[in-house]
């Protein structure tokens, strides 16, 4: 698990445009990294659509905007095809940058116990440190709540 002020950890993911990635790939950028359980359900297309909407002021803050769940990169770039995302999404299949920043959790649904990402936000300075995290994320709202905390961290 990660806190603010420490530097986060630096493991290497698939991008959907089947690139390789890693989380220092963003240094001298502030970075949004946002976890969310999986594609093309409803609260994660929402979100992946406020960030999309939202590029271009995150943009505007010198700041980037990176999606990760453990879905694959097939998956990926049919969702982003689907809804006409530009917002940068990431496949964490073996699960290391999910548990790295503890959001591979225990989870239940209907009285069925299971793990799944908990859907949270890191905000990530130009060194590399955690700067601000929302955890439990509430769709409605998020991109812009992250945005004026972007625009706030200068």
């Amino acid at each position: 698990m990660v806190d603010v002020g420490q530097l986060v950890p630096d493991a290497t993911f698939d991008l959907a445009d089947g690139k390789r990635a890693s989380v220092s790939d963003w240094r001298g950028k502030t970075l949004v990294l946002y976890f969310y359980p999986k594609d093309d359900t409803g609260g994660c297309t929402k979100e992946a659509q406020a960030f999309t909407a939202l590029l271009p002021e995150f943009a505007a803050a010198d700041a980037a905007v990176v999606g990760i769940s453990k879905d694959s990169v097939a998956s990926h770039t049919k969702f982003i095809g689907k809804y006409d995302l530009a917002v940068t999404l990431g496949s964490d299949g073996d699960g290391s940058l999910c548990a790295a920043f503890g959001v591979w959790v225990a989870k239940s649904m209907y009285g069925r116990s299971y793990m799944g990402i908990e859907r949270t936000t890191f905000l990530i300075d130009k060194d590399g440190k955690i700067a601000q995290i929302w955890n439990k994320v509430k769709v409605p709202s998020h991109a812009e709540s992250v945005l004026e905390a972007v625009r706030a961290f200068g």
